[in-house]
């Protein structure tokens, strides 16, 4: 599948900001299975982007913007060539063993409600890994909603397994939790889906490897996905993260397209 991508975050701020510093999670790489033809990252000031990986082998971009700043606009466009790999992760940058994500995080420490939900599932499919990861993706898909109310709050695993409720990123911590109590390596993927944002999760099976896995759709992902970071949560994978210099108010509107 040939997959286009137009990815826009404007910052408004009112007073104008003193500067701001961003660090960008939003490009892309080649793995078994993608394969990035063009991607351009264009910035609204005069800025100079200074390409790094991070920790986990992202491609991150860093730049400093100098005020006064009404408004600081951040546009992606790309295009990804994609090939089903049936959600199997093959080729891609790895720089830490699989255990490191057996790492519990604030937002997706496990409470007893979903140790408990976590219990269910390993009955169902005891000593198997790739049975109870894809048992933990029928039941989170079956027992919580999807909530598109839930976008601005960003709660713990726990709180949103006890609302019953969340986005595809709280779907993601969830499943992390979870999959982590049964000492399956679990990690958070951020990336795009053909019509939306994609967030998915990759749970590592021994004698397969990383396997990605979508709770919020039930399903594990095919072409229509596209994989850009890599964290222990949405946070350690989040697209665009920053800190701006003054004081007043931030109003942040972000734009996704993603189609054929």
């Amino acid at each position: 599948m040939h997959v286009r991508i137009h990815h826009s975050t404007v910052y408004r701020y009112d007073p104008p900001a003193a500067g701001a510093i961003q660090l960008l999670r939003l490009t892309p790489r080649d793995f078994d299975g993608q394969h990035v033809v063009r991607w351009r990252i264009d910035l609204s000031v005069d800025a100079r982007l200074t390409p790094r990986e991070d920790a986990f082998g992202n491609i991150t971009h860093v730049f400093t913007a100098s005020g006064p700043l009404a408004e600081l606009r951040v546009d992606v466009d790309g295009e990804v060539e994609t090939h089903d790999t049936h959600g199997v992760i093959g080729g891609a940058v790895e720089r830490f063993p699989p255990r490191l994500f057996l790492r519990s995080t604030r937002l997706t420490a496990a409470d007893e409600a979903i140790l408990d939900f976590a219990e269910r599932m390993r009955a169902r499919c005891e000593g198997d890994a790739l049975a109870q990861a894809h048992a933990l993706l029928e039941g989170l898909h079956r027992e919580v909603a999807f909530d598109l109310e839930m976008t601005e709050a960003v709660p713990s695993a726990s709180e949103a397994f006890a609302l019953k409720r969340g986005v595809c990123r709280d779907h993601c911590h969830i499943f992390l939790a979870a999959a982590r109590h049964l000492d399956i390596p679990a990690r958070y993927i951020a990336g795009y889906l053909q019509m939306a944002d994609g967030r998915i999760e990759e749970a590592f099976v021994p004698d397969v490897g990383w396997i990605g896995f979508d709770p919020a759709n039930g399903l594990c992902p095919t072409e229509a996905y596209v994989r850009v970071a890599v964290g222990l949560d949405s946070v350690g994978a989040a697209p665009v993260r920053g800190v701006r210099f003054g004081v007043g108010s931030e109003d942040l509107e972000v734009a996704i397209k993603v189609g054929q």
